[in-house]
């Protein structure tokens, strides 16, 4: 990396930021006009004392003249109280708006990131997306806050002191300027070096979050595999690596408030041997070099300014540019092909030649053709990594084909609005996902606004109910992160209670009843049984009793269908679903002959299928129960 680089990135830094300071200074500027209005006023106010210094020395104590102590100090007080006056004000008014806006701006990047695709989660730690919400968006307020007002308010009381200073002494205020533009260079040479130790600190600290957020999610597998040191060791590298950024942007501030307090002494000490000799000489008066005095104070304050609220300006424009960069990320539901919005739909679905690659040029899915009628149900097995997640994944549009085309009902399902086509999903992934909020709000959170009748139907249709009414407080249980309070099965039994109640037209079951017992398993059979009729229906199982009686199974190896039938079928052609389905049940094959040869069929299972007849107690509830 060259030199100018930094430099150059730290450029682009900025003016990458500012498009989003514009749009979000855009309605505020009343505010910021009244801010800075006020910001005038207390400046200007803020004159009157360090001014009136130079007749309380020359009028009232070297001249005797009483009379105008009064009103020196009347005019002393009342500006006082006005400064005080506007400084409460623009903390009220700037302050409180900088903290409306750090809100604002977190609902909208979180709002934002939540429309953006799957690919984009797949991409990145979850630490750093809650990073990018929370964290990077809280340096607006130095942008659009007080920060700035009073980094203008500093410049401009600079401005009129330096009017002051030049009326009363051209040689001292011409000498302190040399030495304040000396470090006017510094300080702009150290602010283009600390720039990037901010930006760098804001993805340090992302990684840090995202890796500790993993840690205390997985924490039964760090201690199932007494891996608690070996955390404990990478998040203390993580930890050095964020405080050695730390410690490099805290020398490089050293150095400028020591180069500040520096110029301080060395402006002074010139003021005060230049300024004694002009006294002498009787050029200058005792009252005019001690408003001299106070009002260089005035002009060198916005240097100090600089020092401490420029770095956290610096550090809200890497945030921001930090934000802006999730902000440009093109949200799923805004690509230029989808604008078809899809009414209720029958769930007719077709894979035509369909291919897909979440990498380029590494394709996981080859030349996929099929087609599922409405009512039915697709079985998808196969060996683990052959690609039934991806289909599901296609089916649902978390991502779309490579190659080929994904039709629901006769359209192209890459240029249907997601909205209204995953409004009438419904999914139960093998993964259950509960909040951490009651079972009643798990449940409900596939229609919210729902009645309690409905979602009592759909707990009982389900088998919640089992465990729910015997817990304290029934169904306002708090579950806990991911549902921890609950096993596995009471988990897969309110996910499948969620899926329920969404009343879908397309049902995905991703192993939806792998973490039951058989009893339960045979009683929520009963009710998505019943909820699977008239429902375009996708299965991956990977016990292959559970999908005997399936419309059609496909077996999904490397990417490709290599057979395709039903059970019966597919028995009877001995290929793979004959050696997965014999090899499961720990079979000997050979015991099993094809249909008129001799042999017998496979022993009946004793549980219902998925796609088995409903049980009427099922029927009657989702009737009166569930629209």
């Amino acid at each position: 990396m060259s030199p100018t680089q930094p430099k150059r990135k730290a450029s682009e830094n900025l003016r990458s930021a500012l498009p989003l300071i514009k749009e979000l200074a855009r309605p505020r500027r009343k505010l910021l006009a009244l801010g800075f209005f006020l910001m005038v006023i207390n400046k200007t106010t803020s004159l009157v004392l360090p001014a009136s210094t130079k007749y309380l020395v020359d009028n009232v104590i070297g001249k005797r003249q009483i009379a105008l102590l009064t009103p020196l100090i009347l005019a002393v007080l009342v500006a006082t109280c006005i400064q005080g006056i506007t400084s409460y004000a623009l903390t009220q008014l700037l302050s409180k708006e900088g903290q409306r806006l750090i809100a604002q701006l977190r609902r909208r990047v979180q709002e934002h990131i939540g429309r953006l695709p799957v690919a984009y989660y797949d991409a990145n730690k979850t630490g750093m997306l809650v990073s990018r919400i929370m964290s990077d968006v809280e340096g607006v307020r130095n942008l659009l806050g007080t920060g700035l007002v009073d980094l203008v308010g500093g410049i401009l009381l600079a401005t009129f002191s330096l009017g002051i200073l030049m009326y009363t002494s051209p040689v001292l205020t011409l000498m302190a300027l040399f030495f304040i533009a000396i470090f006017a260079l510094v300080l702009r040479k150290a602010f283009k070096g600390i720039r990037p130790i901010f930006r760098e600190r804001g993805k340090i600290n992302a990684e840090v979050t995202g890796r500790l957020t993993e840690t205390l999610a997985g924490v039964r597998v760090v201690k199932g595999y007494h891996a608690e040191a070996e955390e404990a060791k990478v998040f203390s590298g993580g930890v050095e690596r964020l405080l050695q950024n730390v410690m490099r942007s805290l020398t490089a501030m050293s150095l400028m408030s020591l180069t500040a307090t520096v110029l301080m002494g060395v402006v002074g000490a010139a003021v005060m041997y230049v300024g004694a000799r002009q006294i002498l000489a009787g050029s200058m008066t005792l009252g005019e070099l001690w408003r001299f005095t106070a009002f260089l104070a005035f002009l060198v304050a916005p240097v100090f300014q600089i020092v401490g609220i420029g770095t956290q300006i610096t550090e809200a424009l890497a945030g921001l540019d930090r934000t802006q960069e999730v902000l440009r990320e093109k949200p799923e539901d805004e690509e230029e092909r989808r604008t078809r919005t899809v009414g209720p739909i029958q769930g007719h679905v077709q894979f035509e030649h369909v291919g897909f690659a979440y990498d380029p040029g590494k394709p996981v899915l080859f030349d996929m053709s099929f087609e599922s009628q409405p009512g039915t149900v697709t079985a998808l097995v196969g060996s683990s990594g052959s690609g039934k997640s991806t289909i599901i994944s296609l089916i649902a549009a978390f991502h779309q084909p490579t190659e080929g085309t994904i039709l629901v009902d006769g359209v192209d399902l890459s240029t249907v609005r997601l909205d209204s086509y995953r409004m009438q999903l419904g999914v139960v992934l093998q993964d259950t996902f509960l909040f951490d909020g009651t079972i009643r709000e798990n449940v409900a959170f596939a229609r919210p606004g729902t009645s309690e009748e409905q979602i009592m139907a759909a707990c009982r249709i389900a088998r919640v109910d089992e465990f729910g009414e015997k817990f304290e407080l029934k169904y306002d249980t708090v579950v806990g992160e991911r549902g921890v309070k609950l096993s596995g099965g009471q988990r897969q039994r309110v996910s499948i209670a969620r899926a329920i109640l969404a009343n879908p037209r397309i049902l995905i079951l991703d192993e939806a009843t792998s973490s039951l017992d058989s009893e339960s398993e045979a009683a929520i059979q009963e009710g998505l049984a019943y909820l699977m009729k008239g429902r375009t229906t996708f299965v991956i199982a990977h016990r292959l009793s559970t999908i005997r009686r399936a419309s059609e199974i496909l077996v999904v190896e490397a990417g490709r269908i290599v057979e395709r039938g039903t059970h019966e079928s597919l028995y009877a052609l001995e290929g793979r679903y004959y050696d997965l389905y014999t090899r499961q049940h720990g079979v000997d094959a050979n015991m099993f002959l094809a249909p008129g040869e001799g042999g017998k069929e496979p022993p009946p299972e004793e549980k219902p299928s998925l796609a088995g007849p409903a049980a009427p107690t099922a029927a009657a509830l989702l009737r009166g129960g569930i629209a």
